[in-house]
């Protein structure tokens, strides 16, 4: 199914409102982190307060931001054309070579270039690498007015990958491959269930809230009257929505980081060396498979991110809270967050420079 040149010209004009608005974002999301930083540098005791709030694992406060972030991109997918991104077999296995063979792989060749002398934080910098990013890119993706309907997809094969194979590949990078290679070799201990259960809270829960409400919607309203007038209204609660998230995640760990500028500078640098190189492959990988605009900024930001919840969760349960491995984790969101939205600008700055006229990889063959 391809869509009409209506229908294509009411996504630009729904792009234009969100870029208008949205047009500060840099400004939002570093207010949030040094709200969320002094939050949890003045209050004492607020960092327990909030971790104390979980279910199996699970943070209540974040697993609550994510949802309200997420829920409104969520409710602007057209499922109906989803058949056209699962068709598309280059895309997808594109998409499972940088996130489970390449991404790992190189955050675990960055760990041990940029941190050799500090294995705590190099098991935590591996440790991100393995969790592929299920909520956040979503919201990157739409910024940088990539393919929806491609990007849930892609978050929903990443989904079901990493409640298969997280385990065995923190196995394989921190004790195995080590030991081929004659490095110092470590251990992870993470149940699968836990990291379905943090799959279905942060992408499950979502997910279904908005197919239902486009379902509904469109039975009641049509099609042209709810992305006319019930998308723009829920519009802005995803940016409040990750606005929260961020301000919860520094609550958090605002001690730790403060606390330890210099460690978090040696763990900044693998990482945003890691987030340039995973979003510039994928991004010349879509560009030498003649993908659209659209389909390449999807390909390169779900390469890009990390799940954050994931990585922390599983690195205070296995190492502990005031570990190194834990502060690995937590430096995460705080270099991602700012490197992904620079990559938003990067992307829309490519976009008007982008082919126009080149086909989908399902056109091309």
């Amino acid at each position: 199914m391809t869509a009409t040149r209506a229908e294509l010209d009411h996504d630009t004009r729904i792009a234009g409102r969100l870029s208008r608005l949205d047009r500060f974002l840099p400004v939002w999301i570093l207010s949030a982190m040094a709200v969320g930083l002094g939050l949890g540098r003045l209050i004492p005791g607020l960092d327990q307060a909030l971790g104390s709030v979980e279910v199996q694992g699970v943070s209540l406060p974040i697993a609550l931001g994510l949802l309200v972030m997420i829920y409104p991109v969520l409710a602007k997918v057209r499922y109906d054309r989803l058949d056209t991104v699962v068709a598309d077999r280059r895309m997808l296995a594109s998409s499972l070579l940088l996130n489970w063979l390449i991404g790992p792989a190189l955050m675990f060749t960055l760990a041990w270039l940029f941190l050799p002398d500090l294995p705590h934080y190099r098991t935590g910098l591996i440790i991100v690498g393995l969790a592929r990013c299920i909520a956040m890119v979503i919201i990157w993706n739409d910024l940088a007015c990539g393919d929806r309907e491609a990007a849930a997809v892609l978050v929903a094969l990443n989904s079901l990958f990493q409640v298969v194979t997280f385990a065995a590949l923190g196995w394989f990078y921190l004790s195995v491959l080590p030991g081929w290679l004659g490095l110092d070799q470590s251990g992870l201990d993470v149940s699968p269930w836990h990291v379905a259960a943090s799959v279905v809270v942060f992408l499950g829960v979502p997910l279904a809230a908005g197919y239902l409400s486009r379902r509904v919607g469109e039975k009641r309203w049509g099609r042209a009257v709810y992305e006319r007038s019930f998308l723009p209204k829920i519009g802005p609660w995803a940016l409040y929505g990750l606005l929260f998230t961020i301000v919860i995640l520094f609550a958090l760990q605002g001690r730790q980081i403060i606390g330890q500028p210099l460690d978090v500078a040696r763990i900044a640098l693998p990482l945003l060396t890691y987030f340039a190189l995973m979003w510039g492959g994928g991004f010349l990988l879509g560009r030498a498979m003649r993908l659209t605009y659209e389909r390449t900024t999807t390909l390169a930001f779900t390469a890009a991110g990390n799940n954050f919840e994931i990585a922390i969760a599983v690195a205070i349960a296995t190492f502990g809270v005031t570990s190194g491995e834990a502060l690995a984790g937590v430096v995460g969101p705080l270099i991602e967050v700012p490197a992904l939205v620079a990559l938003v600008y990067v992307s829309l700055w490519l976009r008007h420079r982008y082919p126009q006229h080149l086909p989908t990889s399902t056109e091309a063959r």
